[in-house]
């Protein structure tokens, strides 16, 4: 899927494992204990988004926006 709208979603354990979700928004999204494996996030917008406890094994993070968001590990990306 293409520049997806998921602002603001709710993701919280989702099972993303090798979604496709090019240039979407994410922007607030929570994502946190999602397990994004293999989940192709080019050019996505993650702005604020939460992703504490997230599994970003083997993703494809280049390009993406992680301005202000939660990462994986707790801390807040700059």
């Amino acid at each position: 899927m293409t520049k997806a709208n998921l602002e603001g979603c709710n993701l919280k354990e989702a099972n993303l494992d090798g979604a496709i979700l090019e240039e979407a928004n994410l922007e607030g999204a929570n994502l946190e204990g999602a397990n994004l494996s293999g989940f192709d996030l080019w050019g996505d917008n993650h702005i604020g988004a939460n992703l504490r406890g997230a599994n970003l094994a083997n993703a494809r993070i280049d390009g993406a926006n992680f301005a202000g968001a939660i990462m994986p590990d707790g801390s807040v990306h700059d």
